[in-house]
């Protein structure tokens, strides 16, 4: 649901009558992953996607449908069914697509456009009475809104359990009994899908350089929301910064000050100017960020730390600094820059090596729990190692 929340928006303001089918689980080769979704306007607009194009045109009569009754409905397409050419799902998976007609989005709606964690669990299988119900996580302090129409026991574990999921940042499908415990499906059960939504953590790039364009567009490609900031107005600008979020013309120190950052928060300082570099560095050593990076020669380096050192800064607070930023990949170019510090940024968040997997042992996915092990040399006027 989360892909389509402008449309439904929209759609909310007007007073649109839709439903909504989503896909709640999945197995095999099934085309797109829980929580796509179609949604459906008792005009007859569609907007989203639940397949691909392999049985929207299913769904979309069942959306039709769910509107002109009032009734949700839980239907699963596969390979195996009888009619699976016939609906086009000839990729060999099965998905399991819940249709609510009606459903009530408006205040995960609400934390979206705030750009809050929130969770929605809704009821997919169970009692008749009670499919389609729908309860609202939000994370930190903020109450739950809604309720599943269960036991208190009931309540109290789906509650629970969809707080971990949202810190997690992951959804999935969930069976329990009326006394709230985990359990396979029977009679007295109730099933629940749990969409989860966290922001998109921040990539902040210093230095409206020819470097930050390419880092910009590396950065959008691995999920980050990318800010762009330099105190030059001349160079700060949309037209040279198209895909980044948002650009901002400020002195870079100021703009940190003004922001919330946190554990997943990125800064890649391209500023290479010492005027510009130290007052940013003071301050984001300090911050609890994923990752600090700046470029600049190995010289600039060494004359970076000693003005930082003079400024207080400890031997732990400077050692989280990247720089020179990058892996060593022999980058020149912008864009071979980028993806070298693309490469050091997931390797920090994920504890790899930067080594070649060609002469590694172990496992190739790591549980992003470590750090950078090591780090290889080379000359002294690459900007990315």
């Amino acid at each position: 649901m989360f892909d389509i929340v402008p449309e439904l928006t929209a759609w909310r303001a007007q007073g649109t009558r839709f439903a909504l089918a989503t896909v709640v689980d999945v197995a095999g080769s099934a085309p797109r992953l829980p929580g796509a979704a179609l949604a459906v306007s008792a005009d007859g607009e569609a907007v989203g996607s639940i397949s691909g194009g392999c049985v929207e045109g299913a769904v979309y009569a069942l959306c039709s449908e769910a509107l002109e009754s009032g009734t949700p409905v839980l239907q699963r397409f596969g390979y195996s069914d009888e009619d699976a050419f016939a609906v086009g799902l000839t990729c060999g998976g099965i998905i399991d697509v819940f249709v609510h007609p009606e459903p009530d989005v408006d205040a995960a709606i609400a934390a979206l456009t705030a750009r809050t964690p929130v969770a929605v669990a809704r009821v997919v299988a169970g009692p008749a009475h009670r499919l389609g119900a729908t309860l609202v996580h939000h994370g930190g302090a903020a109450p739950s809104t809604g309720s599943l129409g269960g036991t208190p026991a009931f309540e109290a574990a789906v509650r629970a359990e969809v707080a971990a999921m949202l810190d997690s940042g992951r959804g999935g499908m969930l069976t329990y009994g009326p006394d709230g415990r985990l359990c396979a499906a029977g009679p007295d059960t109730a099933t629940v899908f749990v969409e989860a939504y966290t922001p998109p953590p921040r990539m902040i790039v210093f230095g409206a350089i020819d470097f930050a364009a390419a880092v910009v567009k590396v950065g959008k490609f691995l999920g980050y929301e990318v800010v762009v900031c330099d105190a030059r107005e001349v160079f700060a600008t949309r037209r040279r910064f198209p895909d980044a979020d948002e650009v901002v013309v400020d002195w870079p120190h100021r703009y940190l000050d003004s922001i919330e950052v946190d554990g997943r928060t990125v800064l890649c300082v391209l500023t290479h100017d010492a005027k510009f570099d130290i007052p940013l560095l003071e301050r984001a050593l300090r911050l609890p960020v994923a990752y600090v990076g700046a470029m600049g020669s190995r010289r600039t380096h060494e004359t970076r730390l000693e003005k930082l050192r003079a400024l207080g800064l400890t031997e732990a607070e400077l050692s989280r600094l990247r720089s020179p930023i990058g892996l060593d990949l022999g980058a020149r170019t912008p864009e071979e820059t980028a993806i070298a510090v693309a490469a050091e940024i997931i390797a920090h968040r994920r504890g790899g090596s930067g080594a070649p997997l060609s002469v590694t042992e172990g496992p190739i996915h790591h549980d992003g729990k470590g750090s950078i092990q090591s780090v290889i040399r080379t000359s002294p006027d690459h900007h990315a190692a």
